[in-house]
């Protein structure tokens, strides 16, 4: 069944993403930098905590783009 040949190879490939995913999130606790970052966010008043990690989201994008972009090159 060809057509399904094309199916698996998503799945695995997507099932490994996650699985590094997983990883990616097991280990973000040992690096205690990430996430307090100058130019992240942080409101604290009375009853309400808000937090936005703008430059920590910024920097993971252009890591990630980065990675990316290598990859597509052929």
């Amino acid at each position: 069944m060809p057509q399904l040949n094309g199916l698996g190879k998503v799945l695995i490939f997507f099932g490994g993403l996650m699985a590094l995913i997983g990883v990616l999130v097991l280990f973000v606790g040992k690096l205690p930098w990430l996430g307090r970052l100058p130019g992240d966010i942080l409101i604290e008043r009375k009853k309400v905590n808000f937090y936005f990690p703008l430059t920590t989201s910024l920097l993971i994008s252009l890591i990630l783009s980065f990675i990316l972009w290598v990859f597509s090159r052929r």
